[in-house]
């Protein structure tokens, strides 16, 4: 069905649309179009095509985001900062960041805990990630009180009891005496810290280096970045393909 022409005023060029985007520029969006990679709402758009609110744009299947007020934000923890919004916690996560706009943490990082976490004002986006999140990768480097056993790593990929349950399989790499990186898609209570006293180590350091497609990289500790364009996008590509 046609969209309503009084609805005309709402609308966007594709190009433009694009190129606000922060996709590419408005004269590589007019190439994508007429070669064919571009869709609105699954019909291959043409040259002045126009974008109404609500449509979804894709090239190449993978989703072009519109140019809004949404923020989403990378932040290096620190160790003592709580992944909470109450304010009545002395060393609440927003307080300490004091960002301009109200934004809320992505799921949580222990408090004695440091590294990657995610904050939003996407209420939508935190659905999402939340209701997946056994799904979803995540990358910690943990440094133990003693060395590694030569056992270690196939004792925790198999799976430990915890919890009353068994953690799912997961991948662990040695990268030093006692120190590892571990990857989880379960997001248990303490999970890292109950595994490894299971097999009677103490963890006295533990960082998340990435969630997802998203890595901590080099930003300092206690500093946070918005995330880029692509990483955006590859973002809410891997959310649409779990729908």
């Amino acid at each position: 069905m046609a969209n309503d022409p009084k609805d005309k005023d709402s609308s966007i060029r594709i190009n433009k649309y694009i190129s606000s985007s922060g996709f590419c520029s408005r004269r590589k969006a007019d190439e994508l179009v007429e070669l064919g990679f571009v869709t609105i709402d699954g019909l291959t758009a043409v040259s002045g095509s126009q974008v109404f609110p609500g449509q979804t744009v894709l090239i190449n299947g993978k989703p072009v985001l519109p140019n809004d007020d949404h923020v989403y934000i990378a932040f290096h923890k620190p160790l003592g900062i709580t992944c909470t919004t109450d304010r009545r916690d002395p060393d609440n996560i927003i307080d300490y960041l004091d960002y301009p706009q109200r934004i809320f943490p992505i799921g949580r990082l222990d408090k004695n805990s440091s590294g990657l976490i995610l904050l939003t004002n996407d209420g939508d986006i935190v659905n999402r990630l939340l209701r997946a999140e056994g799904r979803h990768d995540k990358e910690y480097v943990v440094e133990v009180n003693k060395p590694l056993d030569p056992d270690f790593k196939a004792n925790m990929e198999k799976g430990v009891p915890i919890l009353d349950t068994v953690t799912l399989p997961c991948k662990v790499k040695i990268v030093g005496k006692s120190s590892f990186h571990i990857i989880l898609n379960q997001g248990l209570n303490r999970q890292i810290r109950r595994m490894c006293e299971y097999f009677g180590y103490r963890v006295v350091r533990l960082k998340r280096i990435r969630i997802l497609n998203i890595s901590l990289g080099a930003l300092p500790v206690g500093q946070y970045r918005d995330l880029t364009t692509k990483e955006r996008h590859d973002l809410m590509n891997i959310l649409n393909k779990e729908k």
